[in-house]
């Protein structure tokens, strides 16, 4: 199969300094009045929740690693200049108290009341895995991060958020996930160079007593950020190439790159560590993706597209201030029929 590969031409104004230091940007002119941090709350059959939304300023950075980088990879090279537009991003990631929303049945569920709720209600949902507890036994309290879920569901809790609220959201693209995590920096983590100051920041195999933890409890990035280092590992839009940075130019930014996704059911980006990783695999700038291997414990046949047993993996949702063309009406091509 080949993968599409999405760049959209940059169209700000950039001085490129050079690939071995931070890319000044004249970012785009927005409004600081629509764009500003936002609580969105919802509701089904009397069951509420509510996330944060936190602003997300555009402009341009180095995404990757240098190769000095303690723990680096090859796929975190080279260092390419990207250019990224406003948006707004979750605070934390998305919790049981939002998705079970989207996905479980309620007790006396009433007919959906406006054209939203009735759009959203005709979103394909899961239905309760089998063989194992949805929450694999860590629990599904409100503020406990979705978690063994398969990129399929995640982005279509978005689609069904999209018609719930009126609002585009989707995951993230891993340009916009490198940008929101560094928050301006460019060091390995978003606080500096030293793993040994993570504990504050990240649950992480040395203190997360073997599980992930209720969203928002360490220290968040410079933006505001909670958990993007460590806790759950998060599902971004694309699908994962070893070598998709040195298609890009180096000598030019980029607007937000992204490999858009096709129908195999694996292969899809994950970012920023998790509960069962060490400080290296928890970097900014760390790449990793979805294997066959992640439901080497689900019987059925074919194995489920919506959940996984990946107990370290979940997401959070973006919202673009001006929404990419090509982007719009995105949805998963994954069926019960797609390749491994």
């Amino acid at each position: 199969m080949v993968r599409k590969c999405l760049v959209i031409p940059f169209v700000s104004l950039v001085l490129i300094a050079t690939v071995n230091a931070q890319v000044p940007v004249k970012s785009p002119t927005i409004d600081p009045a629509t764009h500003k941090s936002y609580t969105e709350t919802l509701e089904r059959d009397g069951v509420k929740a509510s996330f944060e939304m936190i602003a997300i300023p555009g402009g341009a950075f180095l995404m990757g690693s240098p190769a000095t980088e303690k723990g680096r990879k090859d796929s975190e090279g080279p260092l390419h200049p990207v250019a990224v537009k406003p948006f707004w991003m979750g605070k934390c990631e998305v919790t049981w108290g939002e998705y079970d929303l989207f996905w479980e049945k309620k007790p006396n569920e009433k007919p959906p009341g406006n054209n939203a709720d009735k759009s959203a209600d005709a979103i394909t949902r899961p239905s309760k895995a089998n063989h194992h507890d949805i929450d694999w036994g860590y629990g599904r309290g409100k503020n406990q991060p979705v978690i063994a879920i398969h990129h399929h569901g995640a982005m279509e809790y978005c689609r069904w958020l999209s018609a719930k609220t009126g609002k585009l959201y989707r995951l993230p693209t891993e340009a916009e996930w490198e940008w929101a995590c560094r928050a301006g920096t460019t060091t390995a983590f978003s606080f500096g160079d030293d793993s040994a100051k993570l504990g504050a920041h990240a649950w992480i195999d040395a203190n997360a007593d073997d599980m992930p933890h209720p969203v928002g409890m360490k220290k968040p990035n410079p933006w505001g950020l909670h958990d993007m280092h460590g806790n759950v590992a998060e599902w971004c839009l694309d699908e994962y190439d070893g070598i998709f940075y040195g298609t890009l130019p180096l000598d030019k930014p980029s607007l937000m790159p992204l490999k858009l996704p096709g129908n195999n059911r694996f292969g899809h980006v994950v970012r920023g560590g998790s509960w069962i990783e060490t400080p290296g695999r928890c970097r900014s700038a760390t790449r990793d993706f979805s294997v066959i291997g992640w439901q080497k414990k689900d019987p059925q046949i074919p194995q489920s597209i919506w959940w996984n047993n990946a107990d370290w993996v979940g997401f959070r949702v973006v919202r673009a201030v001006e929404e990419h063309e090509a982007l719009k009406g995105l949805k998963s091509k994954i069926t019960k029929e797609s390749p491994n």
